[in-house]
């Protein structure tokens, strides 16, 4: 899948070979990474080869990777995970984008509710998935159970 979006900015599934960009764009955003559990090499690999066309970069005229989604699913809902851009090409439209793209690829795998897990403090990506047509719910209170905090 390859995607030109506004003349300037190419969407594509992502690969091993992204690896590395991938990793130092989720520095660059502020997200958290775990290169020994669930972001290293070995466990994206696995991620890859289960679900080819759930990781999807935006990518500049010059070939740098400035965006990226991670997708999931649980056979239920399908999520959106890992969504990035790079600070300095932020307020362009790359995250609209690339949530849009995911929710395609996941209608297309047979999801018909899409979700987003997001930290109360991170007020910019709430209010981005408000303006994409998400609704809150405030009710929900998330728990996870974890074999160590590397993972």
């Amino acid at each position: 899948m390859t995607i030109v979006y506004g003349g300037f900015m190419k969407f594509r599934t992502l690969s091993l070979e992204d690896y590395d960009a991938m990793v130092e764009l989720w520095k660059a955003a502020g997200l958290p990474y775990k290169p020994k559990g669930r972001d290293s090499r070995e466990a994206i690999a696995e991620q890859m080869r289960n679900n080819p066309d759930f990781f999807v970069g935006a990518f500049d005229a010059n070939g740098k990777l400035v965006g990226v989604v991670v997708l999931s699913c649980d056979g239920r809902k399908g999520w959106i995970n890992r969504l990035a851009v790079h600070p300095e090409y932020r307020r362009r439209g790359i995250a609209k984008a690339l949530i849009a793209e995911g929710e395609k690829i996941l209608r297309k795998h047979g999801m018909r509710i899409i979700c987003a897990l997001i930290e109360d403090y991170n007020k910019a990506s709430k209010q981005l998935f408000r303006e994409c047509g998400y609704v809150e719910h405030r009710d929900i209170i998330y728990f996870s159970k974890r074999e160590s905090e590397e993972v």
